[in-house]
């Protein structure tokens, strides 16, 4: 089969990112336009401006990624863009400028779900890995064990109850004034104290995560003894929740008899965390994964990826997906194995491709 060069582009929160991926594992160029700096003074991405400033960045973080890339409009095989989760403004720049290149070049479009690119960075860093593998997503918005089956068949195994583990990571640094972004902060700060400050921990009878607690117990403290060493309440909320992670980890990987984890999401960039999992891997028998930092984030090299994996698995056996356009831009039909499928342009059902895939919204 012919080598498939994926323009992919992710702008589900504050990055604006376009990448040129070969064949979903070699990455030709990736390009992130990031806004941090922008959203610092605020605390937190405002939504209305992460919008506007993906509208002004769009275009030319495309044309970056191209002429790094070495290639032209006319190389590219395959259009893939996060349809969600995330902020539905950021999405939606995206998705139209997806829609519009697509249409313009007539090449197939892919929605890409957002929480399967994290996990398919780990196929960017690590060739050799593939499926079947347990994967815990941890980010600002998401925490998940999931048992990836296939490429485009997934399982969620549990998720959180209420906190994601980078919210938590966020609301404790803004608590002890350490600013935003949190999850960076306070992994730095952590390196400086001890892990001395016993904190709860929730126990739960099956493999969800529950963060809340814990992050309560670190803002009650702080309020009640403002001059608490704030380098070992980081320490010590960093090892809590390290250690919850690892321990719904291994007791789902016991659960499906399986010796292979990947990490993914952006707090997997912890180095604490990444240490923890390292030391586990040289205890055990099993085998960690966890991409690259600056695949950690938000980028779209991981939305190229997944997007190319939907794209083989909805393709027909010879591996060529073929897609008309109708005349009135708003929706396409797309043949496989000689089942027409009509999809809408609206982004409520600009769905990944994968017939058969559970989706991660939740």
């Amino acid at each position: 089969m012919k080598d498939i060069l994926t323009l992919g582009i992710e702008s589900s929160c504050d990055e604006t990112s376009v990448s040129i991926v070969k064949n979903g594992r070699e990455v030709l160029s990736n390009v992130i336009n990031s806004q941090i700096k922008i959203h610092e003074k605020f605390g937190g991405v405002v939504p209305e401006i992460a919008s506007r400033n993906h509208v002004e960045a769009i275009s030319e973080v495309t044309k970056a990624a191209l002429k790094e890339a070495g290639k032209e409009f006319k190389d590219v095989d395959l259009v893939a863009c996060t349809y969600g989760p995330g902020l539905v403004g950021a999405l939606l720049v995206g998705v139209a400028y997806g829609k519009a290149l697509a249409y313009a070049l007539n090449k197939p479009l892919i929605g890409t779900n957002h929480i399967k690119g994290h996990i398919a960075a780990n196929y960017i860093s690590h060739l050799e890995l593939k499926p079947p593998f347990l994967c815990l997503i941890i980010s600002g918005g998401h925490t998940h064990l999931v048992h990836i089956k296939d490429y485009n068949n997934f399982e969620i195994l549990g998720k959180t109850r209420d906190d994601a583990i980078g919210e938590a990571f966020d609301k404790v640094a803004r608590v002890i004034g350490l600013g935003y972004p949190g999850g960076p902060k306070v992994d730095k700060l952590a390196k400086e104290g001890e892990p001395n400050i016993e904190l709860p921990k929730t126990h739960l009878d099956n493999l969800d995560f529950s963060f809340s607690g814990i992050k309560t117990a670190v803002i009650n403290l702080h309020h009640k003894n403002p001059d608490i060493n704030k380098a070992d309440l980081s320490a010590s909320f960093e090892k809590t929740v390290t250690e919850i992670l690892v321990q719904n980890t291994l007791k789902a990987a016991k659960k499906l008899n399986i010796s292979t984890i990947a990490l993914a999401g952006g707090v997997s960039a912890n180095s604490y965390i990444r240490n923890e999992f390292l030391k586990l891997e040289k205890s055990s028998n099993l085998k960690i994964y966890y991409p690259d930092p600056i695949l950690c984030t938000d980028n779209a090299a991981m939305i190229a990826s997944a997007g190319y994996y939907s794209y083989l698995f909805t393709a027909p056996e010879d591996g060529v997906l073929s897609m008309t356009w109708d005349n009135s831009y708003s929706s396409f039909n797309k043949y496989n194995n000689g089942v027409e499928i009509n999809r809408s342009g609206k982004l409520s059902k600009l769905r990944c491709t994968c017939l058969k895939e559970k989706y991660l919204d939740s």
